[in-house]
């Protein structure tokens, strides 16, 4: 039983650290990017950006298939490089839950980036700062407690990620079979004391993270 409990637990937690990872990342640098500025078709590409958060799992499933399944360009190249298929790997676990965490945090940096102070940036410019500089020792310093906020509710996300993890990457235990893929399996066999051990778990996590992001927005 301890055995059957924490290995779905283990391997929800990697899979969240190393897509929070990767969506910490990207949201930094794109919510940078896009924050305080305008160009045509910026609402066009923020609401890709921001898309997963009300697509249902099961389209994201879908096209995270189209663009890495075998038959795509994509998955073609990667199962030559690495001579397997990316799909139901524990690969394919981490990029289904980045997708689907990353409209988070790229919303809360971006979101933190608009709430400074031009005049400082300008300021910092003015000084010879570069935009390196900038973004890493002013940018990124104001903007902390919006950066880890996102950072803290995209773990939350990919933690708590089934729908398009079920769909691209399987539940495969010791593999892919993360915290809620492990629910809905020992409901459906009817495993009901380890589904609320699991569920218990799930809702301490979610409850712990959320605390942490009112404490830090306070």
């Amino acid at each position: 039983m301890t055995q059957d409990f924490w290995g779905p637990v283990r391997l929800s937690i990697e899979i969240a650290t190393v897509s929070s990872f990767f969506v910490l990342i990207f949201g930094l640098l794109l919510g940078n990017f896009m924050a305080n500025r305008k160009f045509k078709g910026k609402i066009a590409v923020e609401t890709v950006f921001l898309l997963p958060l009300v697509l249902p799992p099961s389209v994201v499933g879908f096209l995270l298939i189209m663009i890495f399944g075998r038959n795509s360009p994509i998955g073609q190249s990667i199962e030559w490089l690495f001579d397997q298929p990316i799909m139901f790997t524990w690969w394919a676990a981490v990029i289904a839950s980045s997708v689907v965490a990353f409209p988070l945090m790229y919303q809360a940096s971006k979101t933190g980036f608009e709430s400074i102070d031009e005049d400082i940036q300008r300021a910092a410019r003015v000084d010879g700062a570069s935009e390196r500089t900038l973004f890493l020792y002013v940018s990124v310093p104001l903007a902390l407690k919006a950066i880890i906020a996102g950072g803290i509710l995209s773990f939350a996300r990919a933690l708590g990620e089934f729908g398009a993890t079920l769909m691209f990457a399987g539940n495969i235990p010791g593999k892919t079979q993360t915290v809620p893929t492990a629910i809905y399996m020992a409901i459906d066999s009817g495993n009901m004391d380890l589904a609320w051990l699991w569920v218990a778990c799930m809702v301490g996590l979610s409850f712990f993270m959320l605390t942490l992001v009112s404490l830090i927005r306070s």
